[in-house]
């Protein structure tokens, strides 16, 4: 493992996929292809299409490049290979390197098939041709995305690599490669899959993460999947012209007490049972009086005398829902990230728990 050899793959190995995948770190630190070539691909803002256009060809060049600066970082890293005199070098190597250079080329070739003609080739622009009326060419929609994104009412989100913007007229997904559009008036959209998160690796937040289908109502222009957060189903919905629908096993939670909820449930699955004593019958929960109370303050978090948590000797009194509503109540709304961690005390008794201290009733 100290030999330079592995040690530069290993570096390299992760520079490519940090380069390719810019985490946060790499878009703090300028390692992007956005900003390496800023002053070439230009204003985003200012020109959307052009800017994409151009962005879409060298993110391709960059990414394309990579394993040829491996074979040159090789040269040097295991000289006594002799990689920098190919015909002197081990059969592996030269078909490593022949296959490096040919990534390029083939980039190289399509980026100079999507140039022609001032980029008409490009993905991008041949599906814009689609929109553009008889009388004109795929430019003037060019013109109209241009303008309706620099607008300051859009919907924007997402991470770099997959944001989702919404304009007025236009739904458009910008990921490393392509620039997916379609028109309002001419799409469906249905919310085809959920995901519940306990926890967000940006805020350490419950969050729900929603996957909508883009369809336009032309088959020539490719269907598209967005994914966004469900706090900003909302704002999304708002900007939206045409209905979204919504699988029939899909439940959108759109405010953070509903996350919160849905969370608050999960965790109190994996805590142990409470077993209910024979001879005690179970009530109605007097916090809404509709189902039967199914849950027990018990303090297993730590030992009976540790800890700030109080062993609660209420009966179940509680469904599971008040309980986390109770829960939530009691919370900061300003401080949502230190709700899963935080102690409130027991509706009934005052006693001091924890989620780790709410059983389910067996």
């Amino acid at each position: 493992m100290d030999s330079p050899e592995v040690t530069f793959t290993l570096a390299y190995l992760v520079f490519a996929v940090c380069f390719v995948f810019t985490p946060t770190e790499f878009h703090s630190a300028g390692l992007t292809v956005q900003n390496l070539l800023s002053g070439w691909l230009g204003s985003e803002d200012a020109a959307f299409v052009p800017y994409h256009l151009r962005r879409t060809a060298a993110t391709l060049l960059c990414h394309s490049l990579l394993p040829l600066g491996y074979y040159v970082g090789m040269c040097f890293a295991a000289s006594e290979k002799r990689l920098y005199f190919p015909s002197q070098a081990p059969e592996i190597w030269r078909v490593f390197l022949l296959l490096a250079v040919l990534l390029p080329t083939i980039a190289c070739t399509l980026i100079y098939y999507w140039s022609r003609d001032q980029w008409a080739h490009h993905p991008l622009a041949r599906t814009l041709a689609l929109y553009a009326l008889p009388q004109s060419g795929w430019r003037a929609v060019a013109s109209s995305v241009n303008t309706e994104f620099r607008r300051i009412d859009k919907f924007a989100t997402g991470a770099p690599g997959a944001r989702v913007i919404v304009t007025d007229t236009w739904v458009m997904k910008v990921t490393t490669y392509r620039v997916h559009v379609a028109q309002q008036q001419d799409v469906h959209l249905t919310v085809t899959e959920s995901q519940q998160h306990d926890l967000s690796p940006d805020s350490n937040l419950p969050v729900q993460l929603l996957t909508i289908r883009v369809a336009s109502a032309s088959p020539a222009v490719q269907a598209f999947d967005i994914r966004l957060n469900s706090t900003e189903y909302g704002e999304l919905c708002e900007k939206l012209r045409a209905p979204i629908r919504s699988a029939a096993n899909v439940v959108i939670h759109q405010s953070l007490g509903d996350l919160f909820l849905e969370t608050f449930a999960s965790l109190v699955e994996v805590n142990p049972a409470y077993s209910v004593p024979s001879s005690q019958d179970l009530e109605a929960c007097i916090g809404c009086m509709q189902t039967r109370a199914s849950v027990k303050l018990v303090k297993t978090c730590q030992e009976a005398a540790e800890g700030e948590c109080q062993q609660c000797y209420c009966r179940p009194m509680w469904c599971l829902t008040c309980m986390g509503k109770w829960f939530a109540s009691r919370q900061d709304p300003q401080r949502p990230d230190t709700w899963l961690a935080s102690r409130v005390p027991c509706p009934t008794c005052r006693a001091r728990f924890c989620i780790l201290d709410v059983c389910a009733v067996r």
